[in-house]
């Protein structure tokens, strides 16, 4: 399979990220479905492989929304957390993945980078170890970003993974997103078939 073929269906990828995937996954001896079921997830996880950092600049409404735990039920004022990513990183990922509470700042530091929106202190510590890195910003980097998608996946398994509802469950811890992960999928698939 040509990855490289694939980078026509993103066409405001981030300049050279088809490139390292090419070389990255074929390195890798994952079936071809396996490699699309990656791609997919990694296409939604980063906006269509537009950026390498978790967007966390949440609206008074979104906050509420997507971490009810943290500002509807969390006796939080959610006023004093809108349009601060910083300051929402270091609470809704306190005391979680290793990270420590939300003084620490590990939330912030820690929040999701790469292709998989790799997140957590645990995780950033095990993967930069096995690449070989140390500085977490490494994996804002196109090489990063991809090397890290791909440990990722292989630390859990997902290679010898063959559905994408509990692929998604592993990345996202539920079912985020699943029917746009399923279209792109089945796009990729798709476009492969036909060239």
């Amino acid at each position: 399979m040509e990855i490289i073929k694939i980078k026509s269906l993103y066409p405001n990828a981030i300049p050279g990220i088809f490139e390292v995937l090419e070389v990255e996954l074929n390195k890798e001896d994952w079936t071809d479905e396996n490699k699309m079921m990656f791609i997919a997830q990694c296409a939604h996880e980063s906006g269509y492989f537009r950026r390498l950092t978790e967007n966390l600049n949440y609206s008074l409404e979104a906050l509420i929304k997507v971490f009810p735990k943290y500002f509807k039920f969390g006796f939080r004022d959610p006023y004093e957390y809108k349009y601060k990513p910083e300051k929402i990183a270091n609470v809704v990922y306190a005391n979680r993945m290793g990270n420590g509470d939300e003084k620490s700042g590990d939330g912030w530091k820690y929040k999701g980078r790469g292709l998989i929106q790799l997140t957590g202190k645990f995780n950033y510590t095990k993967c930069l170890k096995d690449l070989g890195r140390t500085e977490p910003e490494y994996l804002e980097t196109v090489e990063g970003a991809v090397r890290s998608a791909i440990w990722f996946w292989k630390t859990n398994f997902l290679n010898k993974e063959d559905n994408m509802t509990t692929i998604t469950k592993r990345i996202n811890g539920g079912t985020n997103g699943l029917q746009d992960r399923l279209n792109q999928f089945n796009r990729i698939k798709t476009f492969v078939q036909n060239t």
